[in-house]
């Protein structure tokens, strides 16, 4: 049975949303499910798991949360190589870019990564297959 994490921040239940699809991914595998927010996790419990989830939906100028997921994600970034990650979140404006420069920026750290599930907006049915999808990739 792997060991996975879901760490996720979310403003309107959107990405909140995501990650219930993702866990359910996960545990549709057999995996070990630990849910938690930017707060609760940090570089030293990269290790804990065979495989993390992160979501954060964009804000601003398509860009991660800015005063508690980034920080957290920017303290484990050097943390991921060789882990296995996936990336899931939504947007309201823009094309999505912030997902794409995010999966790079991961890739760049070394982490091996699962195709990203993204939406705008509410996750609809369609969404929410990609993201258990993912949970599948990640178990």
């Amino acid at each position: 049975m792997s060991k996975t994490a879901i760490v996720f921040w979310s403003g309107t239940g959107n990405t909140e949303a995501m990650a219930q699809a993702v866990r359910e991914g996960m545990e549709a595998k057999g995996a070990e499910v630990t849910v938690m927010g930017p707060s609760e996790f940090s570089a030293g419990m990269v290790n804990d798991f065979d495989a993390i989830a992160f979501g954060c939906p964009a804000m601003g100028a398509e860009v991660l949360e800015e005063s508690e997921f980034e920080p957290m994600f920017a303290s484990v970034e050097s943390s991921l190589a060789g882990k296995k990650v996936g990336l899931f979140g939504s947007w309201g404006w823009g094309n999505g870019a912030w997902m794409e420069d995010w999966q790079a920026r991961t890739e760049a750290a070394g982490a091996d990564t699962v195709p990203y599930a993204i939406c705008m907006e509410a996750p609809d049915d369609a969404a929410l297959a990609e993201c258990r999808a993912l949970g599948e990739a990640l178990a």
